[in-house]
């Protein structure tokens, strides 16, 4: 189990890493002005593109910039299964869904290793109470040994002292 909570921190770790590294680069280096998507309507996938504001349309050969009004462009720009934004191999609707189902694995991945650690920590818990109980147990019987063994001594001392003084001939008290 601490494997997995190690390897889940080493993957958050090294992605974060990568993430500042590539906000570092963009910072040092400015992008160049982007084109206009329009421009580049009639040209290639991979040619329209290479600016994340645009979005391609198969059928109409048709760059345009993305609705960002919308979140997902409306059918009358251009229908998700023949639109593509990012990447020309792969097309809007398969996109979504994509980033829909991995969300969820993390989502779920995320509660699950909650729903873990909140396990170990009640298992942990109910150690460490059963461990205070027996050292609280075992303590009160060293105190009930030591008062025994207290009292004993007080009983002896008692009756050597009485005997003492019914020896002299003193009354006990």
């Amino acid at each position: 189990m601490f494997r997995l909570h190690t390897s889940v921190v080493f993957a958050i770790i090294v992605v974060f890493h990568v993430v500042v590294r590539t906000a570092e680069a963009q910072a040092a280096t400015p992008p160049p002005a982007p084109v206009p998507c329009s421009l580049k309507s009639n040209t290639s996938c991979e040619e329209c593109l290479h600016n994340v504001a645009c979005l391609w349309c198969i059928p109409t050969k048709a760059c345009i910039e993305y609705p960002v009004k919308n979140i997902l462009p409306p059918g009358s720009v251009c229908h998700l299964n023949d639109a593509r934004w990012g990447v020309c191999w792969l097309n809007f609707q398969a996109l979504i869904i994509t980033a829909s189902v991995l969300a969820g694995v993390i989502i779920i991945a995320v509660i699950v290793c909650c729903c873990c650690c909140c396990k170990c920590d009640r298992i942990g818990n109910r150690k460490e109470d059963a461990r205070v109980e027996r050292q609280n147990r075992a303590r009160k019987e060293n105190q009930k040994a030591r008062r025994s063994e207290m009292q004993m001594r007080h009983d002896e001392i008692r009756k050597k002292y009485v005997m003492k003084h019914k020896e002299k001939g003193k009354p006990w008290m």
